[in-house]
């Protein structure tokens, strides 16, 4: 018999044990594993004050063992809430602890333990029910926006896919969900290097036509959108996996705080020069926060989101150091050119020899060809005015292509199920 704080004061009847109890004397036992079949659990009674058996369990946590049963004095109408809420099946007066009477009490809390237990696994198994219909809910509607399709068939594919891989259809779904998540995130957060430069090169543009209202209403959406992406990143939830680049959001955003502040001034060759590298520290910043996002993903196959998302970063670039080049008189700029170039050209013949195609992207890249060519005329005439617009138009006419393009593979059924 183990020592208790109640000195020489003698624990309860034996008779305890005969009704298939343990003997705990204010101090219980260590809780069982709640797993354990309802059979096997072994009904506790403990002889202790409320509030000293309170004390226990709040030290120790809630009671997980079999039915516990309080005898002794009457809990306090504040304690009995807590009591409960702490495991315990029932109280009973001290009178109750003998022959018969024991046994009563004790078969009455393991029923009540009984029927609690089988209620909580009841809930739980409701509770899971609810997830993953929620899971596959969302699945359903993943697919359904990007291919256009109905609710039978969207769920179709995905019963499909986890018949194939031998996968739950609930996993399944939450892999889709998930995987639109991750690419919507990289998205917009490959809009930010782009940002980066276009608001330099929208900068550069001022210089030469410094009243111009569509460039001020360009100017002023470029900025809205920067705000509205950090915005909505910082609120995505993306699980554990997107620990790792939260700070680099954050440095990615006071990167741009100190580009904002550079273009508050009067437009001019100068403010320009000083403007372009923090510009420049936005673009680092945001590379290295979408390849901390891309490999948190886990997912090869949003690559190709990233690959066409840098597309629109330099076609503006392009033409952001072609106009600076020419403003300032940079021979150095000029030089940059070349590397650039081969850059994009390398990377729109990997998008045109990526397996995704559809005919929708098809078409785009074939016209993104078309206006990449109209962008090198440009270049060849940089030191005319009517070379420079053709550069102007053909950045502005490629950002809008490879904006279209980058959400056609953000939405691709083969990078959504992958």
């Amino acid at each position: 018999m183990r020592a208790t704080p109640y000195g020489d004061r003698q624990p309860v009847n034996l008779l305890l044990l005969d009704a298939g109890a343990h003997e705990v004397h204010a101090e219980p036992e260590p809780p069982a594993d709640d797993d354990a079949g309802d059979a096997q659990a072994v009904a506790t009674m403990v002889n202790a004050e409320p509030a000293r058996l309170l004390a226990w369990l709040d030290a120790h946590g809630p009671w997980r063992g079999g039915p516990l049963s309080l005898f002794g004095a009457p809990p306090l109408s504040e304690q009995v809430a807590a009591l409960l809420a702490a495991g315990v099946s029932g109280w009973w007066p001290s009178s109750a602890s003998q022959g018969e009477e024991l046994a009563a009490a004790l078969a009455m809390d393991r029923a009540r333990w009984v029927a609690t237990r089988i209620a909580r696994r009841e809930q739980a198994r409701l509770r899971a029910q609810l997830d993953e219909r929620k899971w596959i809910d969302r699945a359903k509607g993943v697919l359904m926006e990007a291919r256009g399709i109905g609710e039978n068939e969207a769920f179709g594919l995905l019963r499909g896919a986890a018949m194939h891989a031998s996968l739950r259809l609930v996993d399944v779904s939450r892999s889709v969900t998930e995987a639109a998540q991750w690419a919507d995130a990289l998205n917009r957060a490959g809009q930010l290097r782009m940002l980066s430069q276009r608001l330099l090169r929208l900068a550069a543009q001022a210089c030469e036509a410094p009243e111009a209202r569509t460039l001020r209403s360009a100017r002023d959406d470029a900025l809205r959108r920067v705000d509205d992406i950090l915005e909505r990143l910082r609120t995505m939830a993306l699980g554990a996996g997107a620990a790792s680049w939260p700070p680099l959001l954050e440095r990615t955003a006071a990167a741009y705080a100190e580009l904002r502040q550079a273009l508050r001034g009067k437009a001019g060759v100068a403010a320009l020069a000083a403007a372009d590298p923090c510009a420049e520290a936005m673009l680092v910043a945001a590379e290295e926060l979408l390849a901390a996002m891309e490999t948190a993903s886990g997912r090869r196959a949003l690559q190709i989101v990233n690959l066409c998302g840098r597309q629109r970063m330099r076609v503006q670039r392009v033409a952001k150091q072609a106009l600076l080049a020419h403003l300032l008189a940079d021979a150095g700029r000029r030089e940059s050119l070349p590397a650039l170039l081969d850059e994009s050209e390398a990377a729109i013949r990997e998008l045109e020899q990526a397996p995704l195609s559809t005919p929708e992207i098809h078409a785009a890249l074939a016209e993104s060809r078309d206006q990449w060519l109209r962008l090198l005329r440009g270049l060849h005439g940089l030191d005319r005015p009517e070379g420079r617009q053709t550069i102007v138009q053909a950045s502005d006419a490629l950002l809008d292509l490879f904006d279209r393009l980058t959400v056609a593979y953000e939405r691709s059924l083969q990078v959504i199920m992958a």
